[in-house]
C-alpha cells in the first residue's frame, strides 16, 4: 500500500494518506505534509519533539495534528521526517500522542519546495474500509 498521494485543488494541494491502522495513516499524513515543504529523504531525524492533543472526533483530531506539525515547523524552524503516533479513544474523545523527529532547516542542504500557509477543514475526511484513508487540503 502506498503511504500517501497528492491531488490537485485550485490554488491548494490535497493529499490522501493511507495506513493499515489509524496510527499509521496519521504518521503518513505527517510525511505527506513535510514532502510538500521539502524532500524528507534529505532530513535527518536527530531532534525529537513530543506533543499530545485531544479532540472530539477523528476529523478534528486530524486537523489538530496537522496544525501542530505546522506549528513546530514554523516556530522551531524544523523539518520532520519520522512520525510516531499513538491514538486512543477515551470516552467521547480521541487522544493522540506523537513523537516526531527531524532537524533544523538549512536551505543550503534541504530542498525548498512549497510553503504551507494553513491547514483547512475543506474536504477533510477519515475513512475506514480494509485500511484507513485520510484526506486533507493545505492552503499554499
Amino acid at each position: 500500500m502506498k503511504k500517501y498521494e497528492y491531488f490537485d485543488v485550485t490554488a491548494d494541494i490535497g493529499f490522501k494518506a493511507y495506513g493499515n491502522d489509524l496510527n499509521e495513516a496519521f504518521e503518513n499524513a505527517g510525511l505527506a505534509i513535510f514532502n510538500i515543504i521539502s524532500d524528507t529523504s534529505n532530513v535527518d531525524s536527530s531532534i525529537a519533539k513530543s506533543f499530545e492533543i485531544t479532540s472530539e472526533d477523528e476529523v478534528s483530531l486530524l486537523y489538530d495534528y496537522l496544525e501542530e506539525l505546522l506549528f513546530y515547523h514554523e516556530v522551531d524552524f524544523m523539518l520532520f521526517c519520522d512520525f510516531n503516533v499513538e491514538i486512543k479513544r477515551i470516552d467521547d474523545a480521541f487522544n493522540l500522542k506523537a513523537k516526531i523527529n527531524g532537524e533544523s532547516i538549512n536551505w543550503n542542504k534541504h530542498e525548498r519546495k512549497t510553503e504551507i500557509k494553513a491547514i483547512t477543514f475543506h474536504m477533510m475526511d477519515v475513512k475506514k474500509t480494509s485500511h484507513y484513508e485520510l484526506q486533507a487540503i493545505v492552503d499554499l
